[in-house]
């Protein structure tokens, strides 16, 4: 009953290679926007919020279609990246990561954030008194007071990432060894006559890494704040 077929397994690796790059990728991206939200004042900024969280309450197939459109082969930017750098992002699993990355990145900018408006702002301006300059004291004040929201967002991308179904399957389709994540690995099963007991097998593996993740999440956080208090 659970033991995993080959396809399974094949699922599952690359269900947390998606998920590993997707979050590996867009960090940076997210540590960035979190703090131009959370620091700065500009026209237009609650535009720009706005459409760094559209995707939460996007059709994940809406956004997979855009992302169709603007990095397939044929795409505004696919074929540019594809004539001069022989990069394809569609039907690859390079693809899926792109498509867990752009759903899983408004939860990681939404904790980042609100961690770095938790930051007390007087630790900041004693460092720069002390001729700290402002990158030195964002690596070695900012950041390690922050390092918390930090981790929760990592952790809620990574286990967003594992859950992506509707952008990928759009963005990438379903091809085994390349784009079958666990989602749409679980999907195919309960179309095809007896599926349903690998297809039990998937829900479980789910269920437990998605659980794992947010435990892990949590830990972590608890574990960096009493290390920040102690």
């Amino acid at each position: 009953m659970f033991t995993l077929t080959p396809l399974e397994i094949e699922a599952l690796r690359l269900s947390l290679l998606v998920s590993f790059w997707a979050v590996a990728a867009s960090l940076p991206f997210g540590v960035g926007c979190a703090w131009v939200l959370a620091r700065l004042d500009f026209p237009g900024k609650a535009v720009v919020d706005g459409i760094i969280h559209l995707p939460l309450v996007l059709p994940p197939v809406v956004v997979g279609y855009g992302l169709l459109v603007v990095l397939g082969r044929r795409g505004v930017v696919g074929a540019w990246l594809h004539d001069w750098f022989g990069i394809t992002l569609a039907f690859t699993w390079k693809g899926a990561a792109v498509a867990s990355a752009v759903i899983a990145f408004p939860l990681m900018v939404r904790a980042i954030r609100l961690a770095l408006e938790g930051v007390d702002r007087g630790l900041e301006q004693a460092a720069r008194t002390l001729g700290c300059g402002p990158v030195r004291t964002f690596w070695s004040v900012t950041l390690p007071l922050m390092l918390p929201g930090v981790l929760t967002g990592v952790i809620l991308g990574f286990a967003r990432s594992l859950s992506e179904f509707g952008a990928t399957i759009t963005f990438v389709s379903n091809i085994p060894g390349e784009t079958r994540t666990l989602p749409i690995a679980l999907y195919a099963l309960t179309q095809v006559p007896g599926g349903d007991e690998a297809a039990f097998r998937l829900c479980v593996i789910s269920v437990v890494v998605a659980f794992a993740a947010l435990l892990a999440s949590e830990f972590l956080a608890r574990r960096v704040q009493a290390r920040l208090k102690g």
